[in-house]
Order: C-alpha cells, then sequence, then structure tokens
C-alpha cells in the first residue's frame, strides 16, 4: 500500500535581500522558495546564480529558487517571510493584502519594534508571527551573500510555527521558538545599535568592536536605550553569557579585558560589517529611524534625554545624503567627541 508523499513547503521571502535571500536560499533546501525583490536584484540571481557562504568556509549554491518581484508571487505560499526594511513595512503588507489566502502565515524577520504590530493591522485575515535573526549577512558579489557572525533565529512559539520552525531545522538553521518576543526584539534592537557606529567607522565589524572608542559609542546608546525601555516598561531578553542591562558597563572596559569578559562578541569573521554600511555603500535608505530613532521615540515620550542617538542620527542621515561609498569614515575617537560634544545634538 503506497503512501501519499508529504508536499513541500511553500514558502515565499518578500524582500529579498541579504537577509531574505540567505534565509530563502537556505530553506530552498526543504521547500519550494520564491524570492521576491528589486528587479535589478533578482536579474543578478537569474542570471550568477544564488550562492551563499559562511559561516567559515560553508558554502551552498542555492538551486529552484523561484524569483519574482511582485507580491502577487506570494499568493500560494503557506509562509510569508517579510524582510523589508522597516519603514517599507506598510506598503508591503498592502501589497500582500490582495493576494494572501486566509491560512497563509506571515512572519516578521525584521529589526525594529513595531513591525509585526503594522502587519497584523494590515492584514487582520492573517496570522503574524514575530521572528529575529541574529546573524549578519553582507552582500559580498551580485547574486553572493555571506553570513559573517553566528546565532540562532528566534521565532514566535505560537500555533502554525512549529511547521516553519521544523522546515528551517531540517535546512540546517538554528532556530528556538521563544514566548517572549517583544523582550526579544529589545534585544535584538540594543545589539543593532552598533549598526550606525559600524557604518560610520567604515570598518569590519571585528575591528570595530575591537577598539574602545566605538564600544564607548554603542554604551552611550544602550544605556539611553536601557532608561527608555525601563520607561515604557519594557525588559529586554537576555540574549547572551551578558545581562542586557550590564552591556554599557562591559562595552567600556579596555580592549584586552573586553576580549576576556566577551570575546565571543569578536567571533565574527574579517569579512562581516553592518547592513546600514552595506546600504551607504550601495546608495540605499539606511534604517537609522527604526533603531536610534525609536530610541530617541521612547526618549522623548518619556521626558528623557537621548543627546547620542539623536548625534548620530544626524550623522547617518547626512551620510545618506553622500556619494555611495563617498560618506566621511569615522575614528573611534573622532566618532566618540563628535556624539559627546556639549549641543552636539
Amino acid at each position: 500500500m503506497s503512501s501519499t508523499p508529504t508536499p513541500r513547503l511553500r514558502i515565499a521571502v518578500l524582500g529579498a535581500g541579504s537577509i531574505g535571500c540567505h534565509l530563502g536560499g537556505m530553506l530552498s533546501q526543504v521547500a519550494d522558495v520564491t524570492l521576491i525583490g528589486r528587479p535589478a536584484a533578482m536579474a543578478a540571481i537569474e542570471q550568477a546564480g544564488l550562492t551563499l557562504t559562511g559561516p567559515g568556509t560553508a558554502r551552498h549554491q542555492a538551486a529552484g529558487v523561484g524569483l519574482a518581484t511582485d507580491a502577487a508571487a506570494a499568493a500560494a505560499a503557506d509562509y510569508v517571510l517579510v524582510c523589508v526594511k522597516s519603514g517599507d513595512t506598510a506598503d508591503a503588507a498592502l501589497a500582500l493584502a490582495a493576494h494572501l489566502a486566509p491560512e497563509t502565515v506571515v512572519v516578521s524577520f525584521q529589526n525594529g519594534l513595531h513591525n509585526p504590530r503594522v502587519l497584523r493591522a494590515a492584514l487582520p485575515n492573517q496570522v503574524v508571527l514575530a521572528g529575529m535573526v541574529p546573524y549578519n549577512v553582507v552582500r559580498t558579489g551580485t547574486a553572493s551573500f555571506h553570513q559573517g557572525s553566528g546565532g540562532q533565529l528566534m521565532l514566535q512559539d505560537a500555533p502554525r510555527a512549529d511547521t516553519l520552525a521544523q522546515a528551517a531545522r531540517a535546512a540546517g538553521l538554528k532556530l528556538e521558538l521563544r514566548r517572549d518576543m517583544p523582550a526579544v526584539q529589545a534585544a535584538k534592537l540594543l545589539m543593532n545599535l552598533n549598526n550606525a557606529v559600524n557604518a560610520l567607522s567604515g570598518l569590519p565589524l571585528r575591528e570595530q568592536l575591537g577598539q574602545r572608542a566605538y564600544r564607548s559609542c554603542l554604551a552611550l546608546c544602550q544605556q539611553e536605550a536601557l532608561a527608555a525601555f525601563r520607561g515604557a516598561g519594557i525588559e529586554p531578553a537576555q540574549l547572551g553569557p551578558v545581562p542586557a542591562a550590564w552591556m554599557p558597563r562591559v562595552l567600556r572596559l579596555p580592549d584586552s579585558l573586553f576580549q576576556r569578559v566577551a570575546g565571543n562578541t569578536l567571533r565574527i569573521d574579517g569579512q562581516a560589517r553592518s547592513s546600514m554600511w552595506e546600504d551607504l555603500q550601495r546608495g540605499r535608505p539606511t534604517e537609522i529611524d527604526s533603531l536610534q530613532g525609536e530610541v530617541l521615540s521612547l526618549a522623548e515620550q518619556h521626558g528623557l534625554p537621548a543627546p547620542a542617538s539623536r548625534r548620530l542620527i544626524s550623522l547617518v542621515q547626512d551620510a545618506e545624503t553622500q556619494p555611495p561609498g563617498k560618506a566621511r569614515q569615522w575614528t573611534g575617537p573622532a566618532l566618540l567627541a563628535e556624539i559627546t560634544r556639549p549641543n552636539g545634538g
């Protein structure tokens, strides 16, 4: 007696940039995946094929991935992974609304605190799950993407999450189901406050984080964020060996002591850089409004100062006006002096 084979999961990735291509490419080993992205990016993948590298020397050539440029391509999906920038979430949700079946599950694998809520408001008939990507992915070629750091994906532990979690694990992705995703997203925001520092430094993440002055810039931003979180009643999750509240103090340690206390932070390969650095190199808008901008907004709501975040927002916005790859590269001491100078904001 023959049994009917289980159909492969159908997954659409809306916002097929670095993270979206990495997730989709990995999942294509166990599911039918369609990447939905900008025409030039999809054309590059069609011509050269999708190549994923890292961490370490791992290499994967993703084959059989569908390519599209319109949200209509998500119509038959079991899961839609939303990987667009935070500023594009509302438009992405509206684009999806006309095409999704009621049983399609939407997953936000985005930075920021509010994207799942934005998606739920625009897609009331869908199950919307929050997700988090902890590692760095940078484009190294027209259709090549490199994972430069480690960590495990996190996904809201809710009905319909387990099937996607099983597929991710079968594809070699580490994934943890969590019931505290708002706290996880707050902790990820604390980590992502380094994106602006790294982008303005122009350095690989490992080199930038190895310098105390740059870490002190990040520590100032995290202090402001932690104060704003307390004002809003938000307690970030502990995602590593150091509690979130201790991180500003740890970041300010001398370089040699920091390496001993938080050595895992520096276990990043030499190619890893922040997504914001990549945005400035390619002349794209950054997510500064959803990172330091989120801290500044929360701080203002609770009558708290956030001068370092305010000044970094201004510096990144200025960098966005420069020709691609031509923004000033700040040394650590210069950047620290700039965001701490009186009336700097």
